[in-house]
This record gives C-alpha cells, structure tokens and sequence, in this order.
C-alpha cells in the first residue's frame, strides 16, 4: 500500500452534510464530498490487510484496495478505470449503496473502516469533471439484437454491456423517462437525476436506444404503480423480433397493510408520495399529496421510509413519526458475531436527523375516520419480541394524531403480469425463477429470455442489481455468440 501505517496514522474523515436548515429549502443533494487531498488522506487508511474481505463485501467485487493505492498516489484516471472494471455506475452506487464493503473491512475489526464509498465518490466525480467518462461504442457490430423490460440499474448495467460488444440493444420502459427507482423512487436530494441523464446520454453514444412510455407484456398494470405508457407491445411481439430478452422490470409491488381503516383518504403507499414529488421536482408537475402542516405518520423502518420522512420535512410537516415493527437495534454492533458481514445495528439517516421521531416494536392496529372519509388518527400497539415471535403488550395501546400515513414496508415482487404474459416460472415469492451460476444462469424457464435484479432476487440494492445486469449480459452474449469476453 501507499503508506502502510497510514491507519494508524489518520482517523477516519467522513462526508459532511449542508447544514439541516439549509438543506430543507430545496431538493439538491447536500453531501460535501471528499477534497483531493481528503481522499488522498483516507485512501492511505487502507492498510495491506493480506486478505480485503471489502472485495468479497461489495458484490460487484470491486478492486477496492487497489483504487485506494491509486488515489493516494494520485493517480485518479486509472483509479477510475479499476472503478470501472466491475461497476459500470458508480455515480449512483457512491451515493446511494449503505456500502457493504465497509462493514466487510479488516480494519473494522477494532477501529472505523475505511471510508470506501467516499473515495468512490470523489473518484467518478474527479472523473465527470475531467472529462474521463465517454462513449465506447464497438469496434464492431454482431447483427443480433437483444431487448431489455426496464430501466433501473439492472437493466442499464446488462444494456451497455452488452452495446460495448457489439449487440443492437433496445431498452424499454413504460415511464416517462429512464433510470427506474433512480428516477422515480429515490429523492433528488439524495441522487439527483442529472446523474442518470449523463449516463443515458453516454450509453445512446455507445448505440443503446431507448423507449420510453412503452408497456411490454400486459397492458393492464396495478393501480398505485408508475405507468406512464402509451404504447404497447406484446410478450409475443418482443420475442418475436429480439434475439434475446431480459426483463429487469423490478419489484414494485408495495407491501399491504390490511388494518381497518386502510381504505380512508390520506393513507398511501411509499412511492405514491415519492414518484409525484420527484415529478415536480424534475419537471414541475405539483405533486397531489402535499404534508405542509399535518402529521405524517410512516410505518416502516427502512430506506424508503427514510426518503418519506426526507421528503415530509421538505414539504414542512407539523410532525414525522416513523413507526417499525421490529424492536430497536443496538446503536454498536457485536463485531464479534458479525463481521465481515452486514451487521444489525441502529442505522440514522441524514432524514432522520433533519427531524422525526422514531419509534420501534410498533403495530398498527388501525385508522380511525374523521366522518368525512378521512384519516385523523392512527391506533397502534406496543409489542414485545421473544425468541423471535412477537407479541403484543396488553395494555399497550395508543393513538396519535394522524393527517397522512406513508406505507413504507418493503416490496413483495414484480408486477405478475408481465411475468405471466411471458409464459415465466415464477419461485415462491412469486419473482422470475433463474439461478445465478452454472450452465445456464438467469435464464427462465422461456427460450432466449432471462431475468436480472429485483425482478429475479426480490428488492435489493442498487449494487447487487448492477451486478446481476453485468452477469445476465455475459450469459446472454454467451448463448448469443458461443463464448463472450464480457467479465462475470
């Protein structure tokens, strides 16, 4: 490494954030990233552990220690073109990931990891603003074609590798515009969309087309998920006239809560307050739901339910109380037990910290009415955890006051109808059914059509659609051309 003893040496320095009052007037992301010579600093914490478990910890593999060393000397391009090896995004990845592969590093056995993410972010960034990034198109062309069902990472992560080799890559998605939950899930204010933009525009140079407002499959999709479509084309139609397909249209039906009262007015799923705010946001259409001045409630503890508190302080809520079902973690891991894995352990979001009060081993029981058909209370009760079951506290039971509740619980899986027009074997959790190694792998049961990310694994992470695009694009070159050069 560059400076072996460079952990001993310097303490981890983390991004800072826009002041709280500040940031809560607009929707622009806040992170100050890392300065040169911040990264330089905190790529020489990385120490020459023998073993970097923080590979293994990513799952895109990304040569961490590597870039690291690369940074510290000062080397940024070719830092970026390790970067770049395994992940074809790391704009979005060093913004949104919860980072993995720092909780998989060795010097977080006894000290603070180091700062992986941040240096991933200072090096894509240094990247763009150099003007490293750009098209590569193909020496030459294949003559086959693929289509891809979905824009969300899986599917651009599968497109452009696939472009880069030489295929005609059609991707389709029934919104308005690309990206998936980038665009219409995730608040600007933690990614903003320009991001997303830029890689699109560099993907089109390398030859991938793009339609948008194309529904494929089945015409009729549920109510309360983003379908901005005006055309559409046949399971039939598609794989008709595609060498291959890879659907990589996500998980994106929202998990119920079925409570008396559900029905009233101001109750919503997640992404029916995110998608129209990050609609206003990006092309100023007024987003229907606003919280200005009510008491939002939201029930669920995890990212979405993050970007929903984010979001409701922006809008200038009265009050953001954001309920989960399991008890609290612990503020500090037990590293003994958990590494070099994912730990569980109390994890605050820069939302929460701009204000919400949180609150764990909580049910909802119910919604209570105003006479008007309008929610005005939320009735909960406490619960208590033993051996992994859960119980309710008898004598437990509260109301707050509640003007807008946000379901914020996790996605079960894809719209099933697009599944079924394909003719898909669906698993238990009714995802696309495909295995991951092996002869074969993400291919369905369906001739020439595979399954990548979410719409395969179930909600996930950004990083880990990345990589099952990367891997489903080397399958599909494989059985496209007998062999393929793209990396696993």
């Amino acid at each position: 490494m560059g400076k072996p003893t460079g952990f001993m040496e310097f303490e981890r320095l983390s991004e800072s954030y826009e002041p709280v009052e500040k940031r809560l007037t607009h929707y622009k992301e806040f992170v100050q990233s890392l300065s040169d010579e911040e990264a330089k600093i905190q790529g020489a914490r990385c120490m020459d552990c023998g073993i970097p478990f923080c590979n293994n910890g990513c799952p895109v593999n990304n040569i961490i220690p590597d870039w690291n060393d690369l940074v510290f000397h000062g080397n940024w391009k070719q830092a970026l073109d390790v970067l770049h090896s395994t992940n074809n995004f790391p704009d979005f990845t060093g913004r949104i990931c919860p980072a993995p592969c720092e909780a998989a590093c060795t010097l977080g056995i006894n000290a603070e990891p180091v700062g992986i993410k941040s240096i991933e972010h200072a090096i894509i960034d240094k990247g763009w603003e150099m003007g490293w990034v750009v098209p590569l198109p193909p020496k030459s062309k294949t003559g086959k074609k693929v289509a891809i069902v979905g824009s969300g990472p899986a599917g651009l992560a599968a497109a452009q590798q696939l472009a880069r080799v030489g295929h005609d890559v059609t991707v389709f998605e029934k919104s308005d515009r690309l990206g998936g939950l980038l665009a219409y899930g995730i608040p600007d204010f933690k990614m903003e969309k320009t991001l997303v933009d830029r890689r699109v525009a560099q993907m089109e140079a390398e030859g991938v087309v793009f339609r948008t407002k194309v529904v494929i499959g089945d015409k009729n999709v549920p109510a309360g998920i983003n379908n901005d479509a005006k055309e559409f084309v046949s399971a039939a139609e598609l794989t008709a006239a595609f060498d291959a397909v890879i659907l990589a249209a996500g998980s994106e039906v929202p998990r119920e809560l079925p409570v008396p009262g559900r029905e009233l007015k101001g109750i919503y799923a997640a992404l029916e307050f995110l998608i129209p705010q990050n609609k206003e946001v990006q092309q100023g259409k007024a987003n229907p739901i606003n919280v200005k001045g009510k008491h939002v409630i939201v029930i669920g503890g995890g990212d979405t339910g993050s970007d929903c508190v984010g979001t409701s302080n922006r809008h200038g809520a009265a009050s953001v109380t954001q309920f989960e079902l399991m008890p609290m973690p612990p503020e500090q891991e037990n590293k003994d037990l958990t590494w070099p894995y994912w730990p569980y352990k109390l994890r605050t979001s820069s939302s929460h910290d701009e204000g919400c009060t949180r609150d764990f081993a909580v049910a909802t029981k119910g919604f209570v009415d105003d006479g008007k058909g309008n929610v005005k209370a939320l009735k909960a009760v406490r619960l208590d955890w033993k051996d992994g079951k859960m119980g309710e506290v008898a004598g437990s039971e509260f109301e707050l006051p509640c003007d807008n509740a946000f379901l914020a619980m996790g996605f079960t899986n894809p719209v099933g109808g697009l599944l079924d027009a394909f003719g898909v074997e669906k698993d238990a959790r009714q995802n696309a059914k495909a295995t991951t190694d092996g002869d074969g792998c993400y291919k369905t049961n369906v001739d020439k059509v595979y399954a990548a990310g979410d719409v395969r694994r179930g909600q996930s992470l950004v990083v880990w659609a990345i990589r099952e695009g990367r891997q489903a694009a080397r399958e599909v070159d494989a059985f496209l051309m007998g062999a393929t050069t793209l990396p696993r």
